[in-house]
């Protein structure tokens, strides 16, 4: 299997070691992620809650719906030793490709 995704961000190792992470997203998300449809109700309102685990459970869907901002779905991300890194060039907008494959084992 193969896709093609693009490179979102790359970071440096958080414990300081000699990788950086670097962090795909697909096209299609990418593509579904510039998209703002207008609601036909207006603009949105508040949530309004009456006990912790509601704010809670509306804090979740909030900070899930924000694109880049808190958790982000979607998002593939490698770790590349530094050679790796400097070998391949990569930039943050830079196209690329997975290729995952399943290992046969001989004689089946």
């Amino acid at each position: 299997m193969k896709k093609e995704f693009v490179v979102k961000s790359i970071d440096s190792a958080p414990d300081g070691a000699p990788y950086v992470i670097v962090s795909l997203s697909s096209l299609k998300d990418l593509k579904e992620g510039t998209q703002h449809p207008q609601s036909p109700f207006g603009s949105p309102k508040v949530m309004g809650f009456s006990n912790m685990n509601d704010m809670m459970k509306d804090l979740n869907k909030l900070m899930s719906g924000m694109g880049g901002m808190g958790m982000q779905s979607g998002v593939t991300q490698l770790k590349l030793e530094m050679h790796e890194y400097k070998e391949m060039g990569l930039s943050v907008g830079d196209k690329v490709f997975l290729e995952l494959s399943k290992d046969e084992p001989l004689g089946v």
